[in-house]
């Protein structure tokens, strides 16, 4: 989503190129630029201003290092600045109380309900808590199916009420069951409403009066730019939220609500939604996005998505296969599928410092092995299992089993000798298996 941003940037940051000292007279256009590309980004004019004044202050005339380059040294104050503005560091989510409440309010189409589904998922498989989702949208068509249906992907049961139409009695009533039914987080859906319909906004006002949640999260769609954070700001006033939660940032946006919303609102930004995929929530990282912003990637998100699908028993097996060159196509499909769960590979590839700007105008789309697998679909199991077996006659029948041609098969068959050359000479020299960080 930052993608013209970080170009800005990088542009503004060369002005200062061949400079021997950073100084009032040529920090100035660098800090216009910068401001420009904010503005440009949607963000909020007055933040972009502050933001700039505030980089001056802590870049004005401060002593370049010999190995160090003016515009190396504005880009470190610019990304700590980028950060300090953005909340810092990450704010995790409260599950206070017995249950613990967690209110989802918003406008409407801006994703609550989709965003509740991937709470709940989040909260049972990172937090291991029982969760009771309740359909408290009693306006929308269809809200209650829709949330029905999220609720039975991810095994998190949903409360309603067929034909009561009183939220605040069926957030209480959902409340009494969670505790007579043992679980200890309840999320409540709520309906979208405007900041200025008094009788929604009264309703959503009572409705955490009553359940008295641990944490009131607001839900804004991260494509209405800077009508995002004047939204947010209105909801503010009235519901007193405790954070709020960007959605759709897989969209055609610039990204600026990301980047004004907490120092309008004075609220941590705590999770960023893209895609609809219950596994595509992550915990708003304001350190790490600062990086995403000016090029630098997010490696730590990466090796956390990886840790998330690696299983060090079956990591074992693996390398043992690799080097008695056992290593076959059951196999190479496996790395392919737990590649597949870490995400988008263009999402992927941006957290790969560099990557973002090398494939900006690169199409990676989610279909990317389709071919491969479908070649490889057509393998018999013995060949799956020993593809030294695969000759001139295997390969022309397993083209036209899967749609492809010869020569699509025999780039596959190099592409995988290859790879099985490569991964053992790594196993078969200093390769270790990887430790978990997060494991003593």
């Amino acid at each position: 989503m930052f993608e013209n941003l970080t170009d800005k940037l990088e542009r503004s940051f060369k002005i200062l190129k061949g400079e021997g000292r950073i100084t009032e007279i040529n920090v100035a256009e660098t800090l216009k630029e910068i401001r420009r590309a904010l503005i440009d980004a949607d963000v909020n004019y007055k933040v972009a201003k502050s933001f700039t004044d505030e980089v001056k202050a802590k870049a004005l005339g401060q002593d370049v290092l010999k190995s160090v380059k003016p515009g190396q040294m504005m880009t470190k104050i610019v990304r700590d600045e980028l950060a300090a503005l953005m909340g810092g560091t990450a704010t995790d989510i409260k599950l206070e109380g017995t249950p613990a409440v967690i209110l989802i309010a918003g406008l409407q189409g801006s994703g609550k309900t989709t965003f509740s589904g991937k709470l709940a998922a989040y909260i049972k498989s990172k937090k291991g808590r029982q969760v009771l989702l309740v359909a408290g949208d009693v306006y929308r068509p269809a809200a209650i199916d829709q949330l029905k249906v999220l609720g039975n992907q991810i095994n998190v049961p949903v409360y309603s009420e067929e034909g009561n139409n009183n939220p605040v009695e069926i957030a209480e009533n959902a409340i009494r069951y969670a505790r007579q039914n043992s679980y200890n987080v309840v999320i409540v859906d709520t309906a979208g409403r405007l900041a200025v319909d008094e009788a929604m906004m009264r309703e959503i006002t009572a409705i955490k009066a009553a359940v008295k949640p641990s944490e009131t999260l607001f839900v804004v769609d991260a494509m209405t730019g800077q009508d995002a954070v004047n939204t947010a700001k209105e909801f503010n006033d009235r519901l007193d939220f405790d954070g709020v939660v960007l959605t759709k940032l897989d969209g055609d946006t610039r990204g600026g609500a990301a980047i004004s919303i907490r120092a309008v609102v004075n609220k941590p930004l705590k999770f960023i939604s893209s895609g609809e995929k219950m596994d595509a929530l992550q915990v708003f990282h304001p350190e790490r996005m600062a990086d995403r912003i000016l090029g630098m990637g997010d490696v730590i998100s990466l090796v956390e998505r990886a840790q998330e699908q690696y299983d060090e028993a079956e990591a074992r097996k693996l390398k043992k296969k690799i080097v008695k060159n056992q290593f076959n196509f059951n196999d190479f499909v496996a790395q392919i599928a737990q590649i597949k769960k870490m995400g988008g590979l263009k999402d992927l590839a941006s957290m790969i410092p560099g990557m973002g700007k090398m494939l900006k105008n690169v199409e990676i789309g989610d279909d990317i092995f389709k071919q491969t697998e479908a070649i490889i679909g057509s393998m018999t199991p013995e060949e799956r299992e020993h593809p030294e077996i695969i000759n001139a006659r295997r390969r022309e029948r397993i083209a036209k089993g899967s749609g492809t041609t010869m020569a699509d098969v025999n780039r596959l068959m190099k592409q995988f000798e290859d790879t099985r050359k490569m991964m053992k000479m790594a196993a078969g020299g200093n390769m270790r298996m990887p430790r978990s960080p997060f494991r003593r």
